[in-house]
């Protein structure tokens, strides 16, 4: 107990910040929450300007969306200042909400029923507020310092414009809409003689925003790498406010004030800013920056052009068939529905253009590569060069998935049981919903997903037809490698028989006929009359053992153990025509030598019986590290393979060894075979 006791004592040092942190954040929320209580009563009282419901998640967001990042933040990392700055944020911006509420009941919906009206009324004029801590952030993001020491001038000029306005608003003669008409608490009053002094407040107010923004772009500028990602989540929630600034002229220009939407919009950046920041503290799907900047863009382009579309025609529209014609609002609806998709690709491609123009250029690329192989003038098994270039990663390497026998497999068909080890980053690639391949590329490009992940998407068609290429390549190699097993296994067959032939049977009728011939010679001279039967037996023995060496020599002949010429110059002297051979003397492989001799021997069976030659000539010859092949004849021609076995059974016969075969057998002009084995010379 003693022992733990010193752990508990630091676990209660370590609990007292966190509810200190988490009390301010929660408090700024319970204020956010009672004003919005105070404005649903003074709603029921019809007081002008509350309950204006759908903002109340705008409302509650831009406090409680600070204030629980910023406490997330001032809990992790106590020393960064960030989370502070996001925390008085919320706090500052709590009261300055919920006091108009407070005021509308206090002065308007139960006169006297709350203490200190007017001084929520004043209270509520302090609105500049909302740009205080996103200015403070843009000074001190990411790390909680300024950019250098040489910023500490423009930073006081910034806190001191923001007091300053701050002063000149409280000290005002008449507060702001929409208590214009309630006294200002405030004992002092501006003099007359500085009245001037309240435009060069807000002006120094809006020169210290563009200060701040010249903090962030410096900043930017000296970045690289995760910090420089984290500056574009700021200046990504920072864009959204000139955006949508422009969207509420154009809207204003089409179709009138945007009332309270301006007043949502403000109230949904400072929960933007907030999550921003959060994000890019945080890291939390920090790489996604670069598509969210990319999309905002084309989809702010697309929304604009639509918008000025629907208004041309809706004005063109009005003309023609009447102001306020339904068919006039119709028509444009329908114009902006057909106009979106081409619209939205060609902003797409604008933007990439001029902002992303390594996905732009690498998109292209793909997409021309995707277009020639569609049309047949490039090969699917390019694509991993394709992606490299596309990429700029000469080192990537792209590997396809087989997923019967769950390995992958290169564009020239080598097989990996594993994924290779490196430097460099492994990239799934999906398509439909399955794993097709797998992209080995350098580790920066993670650093940019948007640019990795669009070009693998454009480019997963040609992936998988390549890959789909690639398996049927492997199952023919397979097939081939299954069937030249087979033709190995059956020559190993052959020469099994015929060595038990050898040297079995025809080895026992040998012995069977001297034994024959002993005992014929150790008749006695009363049992010689036996001997014609003895001569017989032995004569037959003979014929049998004849017919043995025939069979033998039909499974195997034996002076294949010679070489391929002997062989051919045997089946010539057997033949019933003419045989003129030309053979190679070297040795080749034994079952390249088998099935060489083998076609030949068909092939001259085969003219015997169906071509009625006067002459064949044979010729096996190596070139080219290989055996040609070459069996012709003068005979009636007209041999073709479809209809008949024996010429089917050349072509698997020679296929099976990795070779190729040619027939020409013209009518009258004889039959011509030629064959190429593989082998080595």
């Amino acid at each position: 107990m003693a022992l733990l006791a010193p752990l508990r004592e630091n676990e209660r040092v370590r609990l007292a910040p966190r509810l200190f942190v988490w009390g301010f954040a929660l408090s700024a929320v319970a204020v956010s929450a009672g004003g919005l209580l105070l404005d649903h009563i003074a709603a029921a009282k019809h007081v002008s300007g509350s309950g204006t419901v759908w903002l109340y998640p705008f409302f509650f967001g831009a406090v409680s969306v600070p204030a629980v990042v910023g406490a997330l933040i001032a809990t992790r990392r106590p020393r960064n200042s960030i989370g502070w700055i996001l925390i008085l944020g919320a706090l500052s911006l709590a009261p300055v909400l919920a006091a108009s509420p407070y005021a509308w009941v206090a002065l308007r919906a139960n006169p006297g029923s709350l203490p200190g009206g007017s001084w929520a009324a004043l209270l509520s004029s302090l609105w500049p507020a909302f740009f205080a801590w996103p200015l403070a952030v843009a000074f001190v993001f990411p790390d909680g310092r300024l950019p250098s020491p040489r910023w500490r001038p423009y930073a006081f000029f910034a806190a001191g414009s923001f007091a300053l306005l701050l002063l000149v608003l409280v000290t005002a003669k008449r507060l702001e809409h929409p208590f214009s008409d309630v006294p200002n608490p405030f004992p002092v009053r501006l003099p007359d003689a500085l009245a001037l002094l309240r435009s060069f407040a807000w002006l120094a107010m809006f020169a210290s925003l563009f200060v701040g923004t010249a903090a962030v772009r410096g900043r930017y500028k000296r970045s690289a790498g995760i910090k420089r990602l984290q500056m574009l989540w700021l200046a990504y929630a920072a864009l959204l406010i000139p955006l949508g600034v422009i969207c509420f002229l154009l809207w204003g220009l089409l179709f009138g004030e945007p009332g309270d939407a301006v007043i949502a919009f403000l109230l949904g950046m400072q929960a933007a800013v907030a999550l921003a920041v959060g994000v890019a503290v945080s890291r939390y799907r920090l790489y996604e920056i670069d598509r969210l900047i990319n999309r905002t863009l084309v989809y702010a382009l697309v929304t604009a052009s639509l918008g000025l579309i629907y208004g041309v025609v809706s004005v063109v529209a009005g003309v023609a068939v009447g102001r306020g014609s339904v068919w006039a609002t119709a028509l444009g609806a329908v114009v902006v529905a057909l106009a979106f998709r081409p619209l939205r690709t060609r902003a797409q491609a604008v933007v990439d253009w001029r902002f992303a123009r390594p996905r732009y250029e690498g998109l292209r690329r793909v997409r021309s590569f995707v277009d020639d192989v569609r049309d047949g003038r490039r090969e699917p098994e390019e694509i991993g060069t394709v992606l490299a270039a596309a990429l700029r990663d000469p080192s990537a390497e792209l590997l396809f998935r087989l997923p019967a026998s769950d390995t992958y497999a290169d564009s020239s068909g080598h097989v990996v049981a594993e994924p290779p080890d490196g430097e460099g980053a492994l990239t799934p690639i999906e398509h439909r919903g399955q794993e097709i391949g797998l992209l080995r590329h350098r580790r920066d490009l993670l650093d940019r997903p948007d640019l990795l992940r669009s070009i693998l998407e454009a480019a997963s068609l040609a992936i998988e037809i390549a890959r789909l290429r690639v398996e049927v390549r492997l199952q023919l190699v397979e097939v081939d490698e299954s069937r030249a097993r087979i033709v190995q296994a059956g020559y190993e067959e052959r020469r099994r028989l015929e060595r038990d032939l050898h040297d079995g049977a025809q080895q026992r009728l040998v012995t069977l006929g001297i034994v024959l011939r002993r005992l014929q010679r150790s008749l006695p001279r009363e049992a010689r009359v036996l001997g014609p039967a003895l001569d017989s037996a032995v004569d037959e023995i003979g014929h049998a053992i004849a017919d043995l060496r025939t069979i033998a020599a039909g499974v195997r002949p034996p002076r294949l153990d010679e070489g391929l010429a002997a062989a051919l110059a045997d089946l010539a002297r057997g033949a019933p025509l003419p045989v003129d051979v030309e053979a190679t003397e070297e040795r080749l492989p034994p079952q390249v030598e088998a099935a060489a001799y083998f076609v030949v021997c068909e092939a001259v069976t085969n003219a015997v019986k169906h071509a009625s030659p006067s002459r064949v000539r044979v010729e096996a010859m190596l070139a080219d590290g290989g055996l040609r092949l070459l069996v012709a004849d003068d005979g009636i021609g007209g041999a073709n393979a479809a209809r008949g076995t024996g010429l089917v059974g050349l072509a698997d016969r020679v296929e099976a060894q990795g070779g190729t075969l040619l027939i020409q057998s013209p009518l009258g002009g004889g039959t011509r075979i030629e064959a190429e084995f593989p082998c080595e010379s």
